[in-house]
């Protein structure tokens, strides 16, 4: 098992390799040319430029009882499709069960704003500290879950 994060950009980096150290699990992070990043506990894999570069990357490292850390909704059924498990960085975990409805939910939205003259919804909400909280809570919890099950 190992765990694959879609770093451009991503809040919780530190927070996933706090919680992977702790359990012992290998940490990779996957991030385009356009950003530099440091670790001393994750390898880091710096993916060409271009149109998701990195989301093809980590859906072709995944493999079955990998967890990736993402927020791209295609990435996460790709995952889900390969026998992994995937998190959002609000700490959403997609499953089975969710994955079709947020599809579906994100293909509606595109076409309200291609058919509208604002391209562009509001972005998020400024991140908190009980977003990070939220999101390590559910983090630890999912990688538990799966330790413990693989122990069995």
């Amino acid at each position: 098992m190992k765990i694959l994060v879609d770093a451009d950009a991503c809040p919780v980096v530190k927070q996933v390799e706090k919680i992977a150290k702790k359990h012992r699990v290998p940490v990779i992070l996957l991030c385009d040319t356009n950003h530099i990043l440091s670790s001393n506990y994750s390898e880091i894999k710096v993916i060409g430029a271009g149109a998701d570069a990195v989301d093809i990357a980590l859906a072709n490292l995944c493999q079955s009882g990998d967890i990736a850390v993402t927020q791209d909704y295609g990435v996460a059924a790709l995952v889900l499709g390969k026998g992994g498990y995937a998190i959002h960085q609000s700490g959403k975990i997609f499953t089975n069960e969710n994955i079709d409805g947020l599809l579906m939910e994100r293909h509606i939205n595109k076409k309200a704003r291609m058919s509208s003259s604002k391209n562009h919804l509001k972005g998020p909400k400024k991140r908190t500290k009980e977003d990070d909280l939220r999101f390590e809570s559910a983090f630890e919890s999912l990688l538990c879950g799966i330790l413990s099950h693989d122990l069995k």
